[in-house]
């Protein structure tokens, strides 16, 4: 039952997300307001039919220690989920984005319409030179930058592995910082198509102020985050033991 409920809700996923794309292209006239208006609508009838079809409900947390200026929004990767989940929660958002991304049809056009900050990873030092250089003036406008500082999606447990980019961001740009933590992998894999229910929960953390150094703040990002994801690991084990054996497998 839970293979069939997964298939449907990702059948559904895909084809809203098609639909929407289609009927939504006169709106990326409109620049990054059209873009959010269809990025939200298709994040919301998402996490509706998530809920619907798998039984799997988001929660978010701590929205209000999101401060109204611009800032950095550093997150643990842990799925797809919280990609389209967080971008709901914002009006505006700049995400940092493989470049290849703004290549998908239909979806790339999405992505450059919005001014999202896309890189070329092979460029090393260059790559990071331009992170800073479309991230300042986002932030100076009362954007949030989204990063994920581990680059890529990490399974829950998985030792972390923090990339000093986002420190250099953090530092070079002077910015504030929200650290966000997770335990959408239990319920989402980082591959396959199971969608197991239960609650999924996406919880802002205390800001971290500027005008730490950037090692420092790398540290102290990294013991922030996983410490609040493990909590929320337990948590969700006590609801439900299978997810513990899940996790170690």
């Amino acid at each position: 039952m839970l293979a069939i409920r997964s298939a449907l809700f990702n059948l559904v996923f895909y084809l809203n997300l098609a639909v929407l794309m289609v009927l939504g292209l006169p709106m990326c006239l409109f620049g990054r307001p059209g873009v959010f208006f269809m990025a939200h609508l298709w994040a919301r009838t998402s996490l509706w039919w998530l809920r619907v079809l798998c039984g799997l409900r988001v929660e978010f947390r701590g929205l209000d220690n999101i401060p109204h200026a611009g800032c950095i929004v550093a997150a643990k990767h842990q799925s797809f989920l919280e990609t389209f989940s967080i971008a709901s929660n914002f009006q505006d958002i700049a995400i940092i984005l493989k470049k290849a991304l703004t290549y998908i049809p239909l979806f790339g056009l999405y992505l450059i319409a919005s001014r999202q900050i896309a890189i070329d990873r092979s460029q090393g030092r260059k790559a990071l030179t331009s992170i800073l250089d479309q991230a300042k003036p986002a932030l100076a406008a009362g954007r949030r930058i989204l990063i994920f500082p581990e680059g890529t999606r990490r399974a829950p447990g998985a030792p972390p592995d923090y990339k000093f980019g986002v420190a250099a961001i953090y530092a070079g740009a002077g910015a504030s910082c929200v650290p966000v933590a997770m335990n959408t992998g239990l319920f989402w894999g980082r591959r396959g198509f199971l969608r197991h229910p239960g609650v999924a929960v996406i919880e802002y953390l205390p800001v971290i102020e500027a005008g730490l150094d950037a090692q420092t703040f790398l540290a102290r990002l990294q013991d922030t985050i996983e410490p609040a994801c493990a909590r929320l690991y337990e948590e969700a084990f006590a609801g439900d033991a299978s997810l513990r054996a899940r996790m170690a497998g």
